[in-house]
């Protein structure tokens, strides 16, 4: 008769060991309902355009990653709500009269070629929404720097004007921090913005470590490089949103909470160089792409060392 078999079996592996229960679609859904509140205040503040900007990005990312994907013989990832977020994302960063075939580009540049080109979800070195707002930017600079003003402040011959940061005239703090003044869809509401910051802080999608740090250091170049006031430099322009939804990107930001500091830190120092010393009014975009580009050599540098070593 054959012995039985007492010997312990143990089953080898790559990492990772331990498994949250947070998954990636619902990851995406947490920033998606964070930024339900900005992407209602930019619809309630200029209208229908906002509104068909925001399901053109949407639609056209969710439909490239799906031919992106099928075209590379792939697995299909729609399901898991990035290209969504990447398309809304996109939006916010856009102003509402944009025609609607430069937003339905700007999405497909954000699939197709700042996230599929390099692999897919994980893999993309820089933020693709950002890279399209830049992108567009470029390409486009006219219409991507002509802003529809609030619904209630249009005239028959009045209907686009510039933001505060460039026609230096500075509404009061109540218009900046509600939002009645002209911007991008989704930057222009504090309040919005900071309410879905606050839903994700405490459902820990995000840590406070790059926002605070971010917005700390405009705030201290701002004091140091004059300008325009703190609050107007902090409220006005795309420097919370960017703080809050995208230079806290998981893919494209340090992981280690000495990193994030770093990064945030970075972010808001370009931003505030390139407001006061560069070409265009607003620098948070092209910030957060830099940083982006330092972020695995952050990581490295901040990478915590194991228990027990030298």
């Amino acid at each position: 008769m054959k012995p039985k078999d007492t010997s312990v079996r143990y089953l080898l592996s790559s990492s990772p060991h331990a498994h949250a229960s947070v998954s990636v679609t619902r990851l995406m859904l947490d920033v998606i309902l964070a930024l339900l509140p900005t992407t209602a205040a930019g619809i309630a503040f200029f209208g229908w355009p906002a509104l068909w900007t925001v399901l053109t990005c949407v639609v056209s990312a969710v439909a490239t990653e799906a031919l992106c994907r099928r075209a590379m013989g792939r697995e299909q990832t729609v399901g898991d709500l990035s290209a969504v977020l990447t398309g809304l994302l996109l939006a916010l960063n856009l102003p509402a009269g944009l025609p609607l075939w430069m937003a339905a580009a700007g999405s497909v540049f954000a699939i197709a070629i700042a996230k599929q080109v390099f692999g897919g979800l994980g893999m993309n070195p820089f933020n693709p929404a950002l890279a399209a707002r830049a992108f567009l930017l470029i390409s486009f600079t006219g219409p991507m720097t002509t802003w529809l003003k609030p619904f209630w402040w249009r005239s028959p011959e009045a209907m686009t004007t510039a933001t505060p940061l460039a026609t230096q005239e500075f509404p009061g703090f109540a218009d900046l921090f509600l939002g009645i003044m002209p911007g991008c869809i989704g930057e222009v509401s504090a309040l919005a913005l900071l309410v879905g910051a606050a839903y994700l802080l405490v459902r820990r999608v995000i840590t406070w470590h790059i926002p605070v740090a971010f917005l700390a250091t405009c705030a201290a170049c701002a004091l140091v490089l004059g300008g325009a006031p703190v609050h107007v430099q902090l409220l006005s322009g795309g420097i919370v949103l960017g703080a809050c939804f995208m230079a806290t990107d998981y893919v494209t930001s340090p992981a280690s909470a000495k990193g994030k500091l770093i990064f945030g830190c970075g972010c808001g120092l370009l931003c505030m160089l390139i407001r006061r010393f560069g070409a265009y009014p607003e620098g948070c975009s092209f910030a957060i792409l830099i940083m982006n580009a330092f972020a695995p050599l952050i990581s490295r540098w901040t990478k915590p060392k194991p228990f027990g070593a030298k």
